[in-house]
């Protein structure tokens, strides 16, 4: 098993290197090529392994809490409320920082979360279509909101830029903050094993002395705080957090703590892979991340839809 997660780090690596050699911009023939290779290269890399193992890692914690798989960020309207958040804070403060806008991303997105949870205890019919469905819904809400204030305020341009989900303008001073992300990560890692506690149901979880309403409360902050510094820092990135737990559990199980290295490992893949295609399908052109994790993402839902219905 180590082995083969070895292996696994190594393709990753190798392919985060094949993705600093993609671009317009001629690093090695340039004069202040290495300058613009650590201010652009760098930090999207960087950007992109923390962005697609935190979105991959909210889809797995959000799966077990709910124990559906059609459940992650962009189905719950987790993301549409730190959307909501991010607005809130250039009305409010039309001149704060980048941190600024990260805790109030963060903050909406927490409460759009136990929101989420809020509704999923008042539904009585609790299959595994109906969930998704909700969160959908909810998160239509909510954008419908954002879209309202956004044209009230003149900021629905800026509105579709922060929902492009694009690596674009991650430069240098403007990705830090995902390193928070790390911190989650690891926190999540620690926390495992009560997660995994909580998704066996919360009878089960307090027959073994667990306070389920304590677990769910740290896991909906863990995915608030990732969900939000990525909507932040990246925009919107649809249906990671669905296709990934999903394909991860199909080959290895529900253990959260034996399958977070893998979601990581593969999330980073699947977000590395579409940003290169963006980069070079229209080249010189980008095409934003989100475009193509959207078109995949769809044909996965539909697929996993089907193959429940097929079950009965």
């Amino acid at each position: 098993m180590t082995k083969k997660l070895g292996l696994a780090c190594l393709a990753v690596v190798a392919l985060l290197i094949a993705s600093m050699a993609v671009g317009q911009y001629d690093i090695l023939g340039s004069a202040d090529g290495w300058e613009m290779f650590q201010i652009t290269r760098v930090p999207r890399t960087i950007a992109l392994v923390l962005a697609g193992a935190a979105m991959a890692m909210c889809g797995l914690i959000m799966q077990m809490l709910t124990q559906n798989r059609f459940v992650e960020p962009t189905t719950t309207g987790t993301t549409e409320w730190a959307g909501l958040g991010l607005l809130t804070s250039y009305v409010l403060f039309p001149n704060g920082t980048i941190m600024t806008r990260m805790v109030m991303a963060v903050v909406f997105a927490f409460v759009g979360t136990m929101v989420f949870f809020a509704f999923l205890r008042k539904v009585t019919l609790r299959s595994s279509l109906i969930v998704p469905i909700v969160g959908i819904m909810l998160g239509a809400v909510v954008s419908s909101v954002s879209t309202f204030f956004a044209l009230k305020t003149d900021l629905l341009q800026s509105l579709g830029v922060w929902f492009a989900g694009s690596f674009t303008s991650v430069i240098v001073g403007q990705y830090e903050v995902l390193w928070i992300v790390l911190a989650v990560v690891i926190a999540v890692f620690f926390y495992a094993d009560r997660l995994t506690a909580a998704g066996l149901g919360e009878d089960i979880a307090t027959n073994i002395g667990l306070n389920y309403n304590r677990v769910v409360l740290v896991g909906t902050s863990l995915v608030a705080v990732a969900a939000g510094v990525v909507t932040v820092t990246v925009g919107n990135l649809p249906f990671l957090g669905l296709i990934v737990p999903n394909i991860v559990s199909m080959m290895r199980g529900d253990d959260l703590r034996s399958n977070l290295p893998w979601v990581c490992l593969l999330g980073i893949t699947i977000v590395t892979v579409c940003d290169i295609l963006g980069r070079t399908v229209i080249a010189p052109f980008e095409m934003p991340v989100s475009v193509i994790l959207g078109v995949v993402g769809a044909v996965v839902f539909i697929a996993l839809i089907v193959k429940q219905v097929r079950r009965g």
